[in-house]
């Protein structure tokens, strides 16, 4: 039986590579360029005396968090890429204006890894540009809804809400547009999907993915606590 019935193991086990492939790379380059980027020196004084750890406990801290913020990086990718193989959607892929299409759905969506990948003062710069995708009437997405996908929601709620950001310069909400939306990423995989598990259920069989396309000598043994991460992301009890 496939891992989900949504995707093909070839297709789920390319963009687990591909990540893991970014994440070993992010670990060499942090550690061979390390010092190229400006140290704190004052910060890693207080966390080595504050945190009582050693310099090379402490470089290997600094040098995983450099690396981790590599990685975060490419996560939304890898959510997009995903999604982009479920059925009736298109990955416009890096550089587009928008990154999955549905012309069957006749929706669009642009995917963020968390809530606050954008910040909030340009939130109403990305409700303007998804405006002028569904609004003018020679559009190829006039009709369309358009979301704003937070895969990680923010205070772990789930929600499928119009988008109205702060418009800074006008002092005040963008227009509210039932056509304009934010999601969080679970609603938006069981949307895309048709699965209501769908977010969940890649989340479960991630580990075993991982151990499948690992070259290295890790194994996950830690799944219960890190479905723990889950839970409280979307408030699943």
């Amino acid at each position: 039986m496939p891992y989900l019935n949504w995707i093909s193991d070839t297709n789920l086990k390319n963009e687990v590579n591909n990540l893991l492939s970014i994440a070993k790379n992010a670990q060499r380059t942090a550690f061979s360029e390390f010092g190229k980027n400006i140290i704190d020196p004052f910060a890693a004084l207080f966390e080595m005396s504050g945190f009582e750890i050693e310099f090379q406990t402490w470089l290997k801290s600094e040098t995983s968090r450099q690396a981790q913020k590599t990685l975060q990086n490419h996560v939304g990718d890898f959510h997009q890429n995903i999604l982009g193989y479920s059925s009736e959607w298109t990955n416009m892929k890096i550089g587009n204006v928008i990154d999955l299409v549905s012309e069957k759905k006749k929706m669009i969506a642009e995917i963020k890894n968390k809530f606050n990948t954008i910040s909030g003062g340009k939130l109403s710069d990305l409700y303007y540009s998804l405006d002028k995708l569904i609004s003018p009437k020679l559009s190829i997405y006039k009709g369309y809804t358009a979301f704003y996908v937070a895969i990680i929601p923010q205070k772990g709620k789930r929600y499928n809400i119009p988008f109205t950001p702060s418009d800074k310069e006008k002092g005040e909400k963008c227009p509210k547009n039932e056509n304009i939306r934010a999601i969080d990423g679970a609603s938006f995989y069981s949307l895309a999907t048709g699965s209501d598990t769908a977010l969940e259920d890649l989340f479960d069989v991630l580990p075993d993915v991982i151990n499948e396309c690992h070259t290295g000598n890790y194994q996950f043994k830690d799944q219960k606590k890190l479905k723990e991460f889950f839970i409280s992301a979307y408030h699943k009890y």
